[in-house]
């Protein structure tokens, strides 16, 4: 039988009858918020983005909260698997991006929020709201400010979608009796993802504790073995900062500059008038030499930063030329690894420890590096890490009388 094109619109949009599996569909009974934590590609987004579909039919005012402005854009709203590619033409919403809003004919909203701005969430008030990727979001706070506007309504509901991090809040709301939890696996949703995610990024984090939580979304407990754990940094946790002595910018470069290339570390780090330590950022990726430099420069002025401190064993002088050739008045100081990466983290192990050293918030990708690197098992450190024990080496270990020469 031959469906006509109204037929077949009707198949690609029914997602409670075809698309979605059981673990994708609201949950029955009492609850304040639905916890999906779910391995990379289980289809979290498609179900957060569904739920707001079902929604606001009932309920006027929906908020959309992201990590970043950008995450909440480029992937609950706009995504693949975000609202407005879900949602079928004849009951599409009308998005305004300077109003940060979404907009249905039955008058519905969805206000969007980064969780990078919780003040911006004091205030406004919704009947339901999506939370995504809770365990990268930069300031506990903005889920505090989150749960103060949830007030509209009968039910107020919270859905979040993420892959879990043991963060403090992550979990405490799977300990909530409020809270109904739901745990999917990467493998649950292979018929949907392309085959080469498998063979590229399944094979390279399959059977390690990284993909035990990207994969598998378990949420690993303190790791036996790993250098950092993860009640110690959240025992050193800050959300507001003194004025600083000195602010630095670390890197540790990659050698190579492709998709395939590790990741440059670049950190920033500043010494309080406390005599304390602050990670203040993590702007690590996968960068060209350009963008790298330019990130690195950015960060450096932005902060305003006394130095940048860069590695030489994998391009060191490389990254000082990059960097001048845009900005020759940077202090630069090159640092080269004469000493095994364990022997060189340990003293900043032991600073963390003596709770000389504060995170900035929440660093999720950092200190996902930190929890999860079993330097007894021989494992080649995360460049983030390097860029950090490389930024809080100069800033607390190392003479600060030594010359820094500029150009």
């Amino acid at each position: 039988m031959q469906l006509s094109e109204t037929e077949a619109a009707l198949l690609l949009y029914d997602w409670e009858g075809l698309w979605a599996r059981d673990k994708q569909l609201l949950p029955e009974g009492i609850w304040d918020t639905w916890l999906i934590l779910a391995g990379r590609g289980f289809g979290k987004t498609r179900t957060g983005a569904e739920t707001v579909r079902v929604w606001k039919e009932d309920n006027p005012i929906i908020h959309l909260v992201g990590p970043t402005a950008s995450d909440a854009r480029d992937v609950m709203v706009e995504g693949e698997s975000g609202i407005l590619n879900i949602s079928p033409p004849n009951d599409r919403p009308v998005y305004e991006p300077s109003k940060r809003r979404l907009t249905w004919s039955n008058g519905a909203k969805a206000i969007i929020f980064s969780a990078d701005e919780p003040d911006r969430l004091r205030g406004p008030q919704c009947h339901k709201a999506w939370a995504d990727e809770l365990a990268a979001w930069r300031y506990d706070d903005a889920w505090d400010q989150l749960q103060f506007g949830l007030r509209l309504g009968d039910n107020p509901q919270c859905i979040v979608t993420t892959t879990p991090r043991p963060t403090l809040l992550v979990r405490e709301l799977a300990k909530n009796p409020n809270t109904h939890i739901t745990k999917g696996t990467t493998y649950e949703n292979k018929a949907n993802l392309a085959a080469k995610f498998f063979t590229t990024v399944i094979s390279k984090y399959e059977g390690t504790r990284l993909g035990r939580q990207e994969l598998n979304a378990e949420i690993l407990e303190d790791i036996e073995g790993a250098l950092w754990k993860m009640s110690l940094l959240d025992r050193n946790r800050v959300t507001s900062l003194p004025p600083f002595k000195r602010v630095v910018v670390a890197i540790d470069p990659a050698v190579t500059s492709n998709k395939d290339s590790d990741e440059t570390g670049i950190i920033v780090a500043g010494l309080g008038y406390d005599n304390l330590a602050y990670v203040l950022d993590d702007l690590s990726g996968t960068y060209s030499p350009n963008v790298m430099a330019g990130t690195a420069i950015k960060a450096y002025n932005e902060h305003q930063a006394d130095r940048v401190v860069a590695e030489v064993n994998n391009g060191g002088d490389m990254v000082e030329a990059i960097l001048r050739n845009i900005d020759k008045s940077i202090s630069y100081k090159s640092v080269h690894a004469s000493r095994g990466k364990v022997t060189r983290a340990e003293p900043v192990v032991a600073l963390y420890e003596q709770g000389r050293v504060k995170h900035y918030g929440n660093l999720a990708k950092l200190e996902t590096q930190m929890t999860t690197w079993n330097a007894g098992e021989g494992e080649k450190s995360p460049d983030r890490v390097d860029a950090l024990v490389w930024a809080l080496t100069d800033l607390m270990l190392t003479n600060q009388q030594q010359k820094v020469f500029t150009i």
